[in-house]
């Protein structure tokens, strides 16, 4: 057992408005420059829908990934060692600018020092590769809350296997219930980007797990990007250089969240360390698909125990990590309470960024049915449990999200969720938990006690239950070395008082 550390991320898309917060945030902090105009680190989508770039997740055509071969092995989808030199040149999995859009700005100078006119005048888009007028024909976020579902909605493929009568009503715009998914790097534990990439620029670090471009090294083949299943690295046109998402790890070095996180409206990010077993990663990630989740998630070790503990400071992990990895919110939501998944785990990489599946959109439509038929309220929850399959957003299409097509996961996670709410509900309306809740409750294996965790860090968690950041030594004992106000010793534990001057 070879224990690593790693900093990750979950969406609680249960509680995401669709704001745009956090990609604004990231936009401005990190991709406000030329050549990365089209850059977009942290996006959300809405789903159903085909994301961005458009059709990121047809892996028949992009070819980002990972595949077992007939023989099991793992191999790299887009290309083999020798069939990368034949790339080098003309990639034809690569996404061009028309998957994502051509960068524009306007021509605001028109708009002061134009010439007199009898009309007002007007700013015109210009390209901000060319220099030349255009007609704007797609944009960052341009399918926002279904806008031309008929064509976005309708083509996602993760539609694959939903009923053809709910494909139908996806062109029912008004009607149509739909989630949002946040998305940035998923700085994964086997990274196809690092492997496809012929210059050795991508590299994961050790400390964290942080997969980072190496500039100085980056030759701009832009095998990653085609690499990438997830579409999360990017070309800067004006540098020749490969960038993505550094999970703002000089914020994190100083004991701060990253911008994405940080600025979030509506809570649903959570940041945390976990520990993994670097030697099973290979044969975890080339296994069949039906036991592929269930290996991933196993990746993930328990911190309490000792066998872990021992390795883990045998691998020179600091006890200060460990301790983080214990107050995790990711290995509660993943692990202990088992309510959070990856985003395709079908590919191979061991992404590290989790999802807890939306409830919302599943049941409103459910819920507002049941009322209409005159049942009781303390009874909607609980009739709302066996009908799941008939809800509006198809538990078959989170599915394809989340589980490799394997609705069971799903199910469970809704139902969790589900059986916390009338739980909560019931304290809240009638002051006492009803035998039917109870019940509910333990269909799904979920104490009390455990729901009464679960509502505290789905609701209101402090700063410091949603961020949990571990001590970076070695940047932290260079800002307390010239922290004018305070002396730390060079090891960076333990205050020590400042003598007073002319002590």
């Amino acid at each position: 057992m070879r224990v690593r550390a790693q900093m990750s991320m979950l969406f609680h898309l249960d509680k995401c408005i669709g704001c745009h917060t956090c990609s604004v945030a990231c936009k401005n902090l990190w991709t406000d420059r030329e050549g990365a105009e089209y850059m977009w680190w942290n996006n959300v989508e809405t789903r159903p829908g085909t994301g961005y770039p458009t059709g990121w997740e047809d892996q028949t055509h992009y070819k980002g990934g990972w595949y077992r071969d007939k023989s099991g092995r793992l191999k790299l989808t887009l290309q083999s060692r020798a069939g990368g030199l034949g790339k080098l040149f003309f990639n034809p999995a690569l996404p061009t600018l028309d998957d994502y859009y051509d960068p524009f700005t306007f021509s605001y100078g028109d708009l002061i020092n134009g010439q007199q006119q009898e009309h007002q005048p007007t700013a015109v888009p210009i390209s901000k590769i060319t220099g030349e007028e255009m007609e704007i024909a797609t944009g960052p976020n341009w399918d926002d809350d279904l806008g031309g579902s008929d064509i976005y909605a309708s083509n996602d493929p993760s539609l694959d296997g939903v009923d053809d009568a709910v494909r139908a009503q996806l062109d029912e715009i008004e009607r149509v219930v739909f989630n949002y998914v946040p998305r940035i790097c998923n700085h994964c534990l086997n990274p196809s980007c690092s492997a496809a990439c012929p210059s050795g620029a991508i590299y994961k670090r050790a400390e964290d797990g942080v997969v980072l471009v190496n500039e100085d090294k980056c030759r701009g083949w832009r095998m990653c990007v085609a690499g990438c299943p997830y579409k999360k690295v990017y070309y800067n046109w004006t540098t020749g250089k490969s960038e993505k998402c550094i999970l703002c790890f000089p914020r994190m070095e100083t004991g701060q969240s990253p911008a994405c996180a940080h600025s979030c409206v509506g809570r649903i990010r959570y940041m945390g360390v976990i520990l993994y077993d670097a030697d099973r990663i290979d044969q975890v990630n080339a296994l069949p698909d039906d036991r592929l989740l269930a290996a991933q998630l196993d990746l993930i070790l328990d911190p309490h125990d000792d066998r872990v503990v021992n390795a883990a400071r045998a691998a020179g992990i600091d006890a200060g990590w460990i301790e983080a990895a214990r107050r995790s919110p990711i290995y509660q939501f993943v692990k202990e309470w088992g309510m959070a998944l990856p985003l395709h785990p079908e590919y191979r990489t061991s992404a590290m960024m989790f999802y807890v599946p939306p409830l919302s959109p599943v049941i409103s439509h459910l819920e507002r049915k049941l009322i209409r038929l005159d049942i009781p309220d303390d009874r909607v929850d609980f009739e709302l449990f066996d009908r799941l399959d008939s809800a509006r957003l198809p538990v078959r299409y989170l599915a394809n999200l989340f589980s490799i097509g394997d609705e069971e996961p799903i199910r469970r996670i809704l139902r969790t969720m589900l059986a916390v709410r009338a739980f909560k509900r019931r304290q809240s309306v009638d002051g006492a938990v009803d035998d039917t809740t109870g019940r509910m409750l333990a269909s799904v294996g979920v104490s009390e006690q455990r729901a009464e965790a679960i509502y505290r860090l789905t609701t209101i968690p402090t700063l410091e239950e949603r961020f949990v950041l571990p001590p970076y030594r070695r940047e932290m004992s260079i800002e307390e070395l010239n922290d004018p106000l305070s002396y730390k010793g060079a090891t960076g534990f333990g205050y020590l008082q400042r003598p007073e001057r002319g002590a």
